[in-house]
């Protein structure tokens, strides 16, 4: 998303982010709910797959092909064909028509307003994690090691049973009432309060057993990224839910290890109050970390704990592996799916001109995408500019159509997404096409009226074209022998209307047509006389085409 170089593209990709985001965190509650009596690791895994795959939306957006839905497109279909009015009976365009020029200014301040207070609430939100890393980093270089031999026996023995390879630091803090934390992926840190080196033994292995909990199974690293998803659906209530769940669920799951060590609940629930009693519970500004006894987790916590009949299993290699299967088969189909108004490109606009340089106004631009079946089509200014709004990236076919002028075609035009693109179009005056009928008597027609009095005509197209008009016209003469032998057709010539208004290489397009009618033509249109093509006041040469049909019927 390129939030700062198309508002519209980069509100379109956020909803569309939140709404699949909404169906992921939906799905991961619904889990949770019915498996509310299985384990705790269970219920923490299946958490942890919906927040790291909402905030792995973006990502995968980007790269994985688009797929879009026949039924999302249908309906916006149907509902742009009544947006767009009378332009849905425009020619040969597909079935989808919308109004490019429709996004009015307003529109689009909403867009920077609405994207403005999204970046803010961001910035808050990665402000305040950063500060609550920043300060753990700074309390663990305050800390000294703790080299005690039995806490170093301890951690040794819990580090075997949990098979965690990593190497792990047990660090004392100078304040002898702070609550025990751990953070830390490669290098993970238990951090103890002052006062730990007169704790009894059963309650260093109670502690050192839960914080070391959390190491193996990795809970720091998931907390972050939902603190990272947090900040980025900040506005959604769904992701400050599955943050909160998934840090009660990891809390009940390292309860569960610390029980499974074989310590007994009602021991491990009073030491637990005694913790939360006497130290300083971590607040805010250790949301990054993992405290072992935070306040607002406790009750149902010891109702869990004290509960004999809760299961207590840790996570099998099985269904972990069937959790992340399951997160995939509805992660990668959701990120592909380009939902209406997402995976928007930025501005594409330009200026149409004639070949003196002058804008050209009402041209009608239109941009079709093949793949989709879908069109778009504006009109431009008085000057000549033209601009689409938040289209959807692809590729285009663009095709510009003005009366009197030569249809503009562009079979590869790319619109990536958050990229401006902007393109000068110079249109080339249509050729004139002539047409007479010769029949065998050779008669000289006269020359109609124009509707306008014999004045010639006049288009404002880009500047002043005047178009070019027959003066003087000889009608071609049936040749005796083609008349005899019963030879008729036509017969199509090309030439150029130079700027004195003579044809000029007169050419016979269709080589097949008898020579005899191909020469009574030439030599006729050869002695036409024309009024020349003016732009701007100035003459040009241009294309003509003649179609003299030798008839032998009258």
């Amino acid at each position: 998303m390129d939030l700062l170089n198309s508002p519209e593209a980069a509100l379109g990709s956020l909803a569309a982010c939140a709404a699949k985001a909404t169906i992921l965190l939906t799905v991961a509650w619904m889990v949770t709910m019915a498996l509310r009596n299985q384990s705790a690791a269970l219920r923490h895994r299946v958490w942890a797959a919906g927040i790291l795959s909402s905030l792995a939306l973006p990502i995968l957006t980007m790269v994985l092909p688009a797929w879009r839905s026949s039924a999302l497109v249908a309906a916006t279909g149907v509902w742009s064909s009544h947006k767009a009015g009378p332009m849905a009976t425009f020619e040969n365009l597909p079935g989808m028509i919308v109004n490019a020029s429709a996004a009015s200014p307003l529109s689009s301040r909403w867009a920077d307003i609405v994207v403005a207070i999204w970046m803010f609430g961001f910035i808050v939100v990665a402000l305040k994690l950063s500060a609550g890393l920043a300060r753990l980093a700074w309390v663990s270089r305050q800390a000294t090691p703790q080299l005690h031999e039995g806490w170093l026996r301890c951690v040794a023995e819990l580090c075997n049973s949990y098979r965690i390879s990593r190497d792990v630091r047990v660090l004392q803090r100078r304040n002898p009432v702070a609550m025990p934390l751990t953070w830390g992926v490669l290098r993970p840190v238990v951090l103890l309060p002052g006062k730990a080196e007169q704790w009894p033994a059963s309650r260093v292995r109670m502690v050192l057993s839960h914080e070391l909990s959390h190491v193996a199974r990795h809970d720091w690293m998931l907390q972050i990224a939902a603190e990272l998803a947090r900040g980025f659906y900040w506005f959604h209530p769904l992701a400050w839910m599955a943050a909160r769940s998934l840090r009660q669920e990891s809390e009940r799951a390292c309860d569960d290890s610390v029980l499974n060590c074989g310590i007994e609940p009602s021991e491990y629930a009073s030491q637990l109050l005694d913790l939360a009693r006497t130290l300083e519970n971590p607040g805010g500004k250790w949301s990054t970390a993992l405290a072992i006894a935070r306040p607002s987790y406790l009750e149902r916590r010891f109702m869990a704990m004290l509960n004999p009949s809760v299961d207590r299993r840790h996570l099998s290699r099985r269904a972990g592996m069937l959790s992340i299967v399951a997160a995939l088969c509805l992660l990668l189909p959701l990120a592909a799916l380009r939902l209406p108004g997402q995976n928007l490109s930025a501005k594409f606009s330009g200026t149409i001109h004639d070949p003196s340089g002058t804008g050209v106004r009402n041209a009608t631009v239109i941009l079709t995408d093949h793949k989709s079946n879908t069109a778009v089509m504006t009109a431009s200014d008085a000057d000549g500019n033209f601009s689409f709004k938040a289209l959807p990236a692809g590729e285009y076919e663009m095709k510009v159509v003005k009366r009197g002028f030569e249809t503009y075609r562009a079979p590869e035009l790319v619109l990536e997404p958050g990229r401006d693109l902007s393109q000068n179009i110079t249109l080339d005056v249509a050729a004139v096409m002539d047409e007479v009928d010769v029949v065998p008597e050779g008669t000289v027609k006269p020359l109609p009226e124009s509707p306008n009095g014999g004045k010639p005509s006049r288009l404002r197209l880009g500047g002043d074209v005047q178009a070019s008009k027959i003066v003087h016209k000889v009608m071609p003469v049936y040749p005796a022998s083609a008349k005899t032998a019963g030879v008729q057709g036509t017969v199509i010539l090309h030439a150029v209307i130079g700027m004195d208004g003579r044809p000029l290489s007169l050419r016979v397009m269709n080589t097949d047509i008898d020579p005899e009618l191909a020469r009574a033509a030439i030599e006729a249109v050869s002695q036409w006389r024309y009024r020349p093509t003016l732009l701007n006041g100035e003459p040009i040469e241009i294309d003509t085409t003649i179609m003299v049909n030798f008839s032998l019927q009258p």
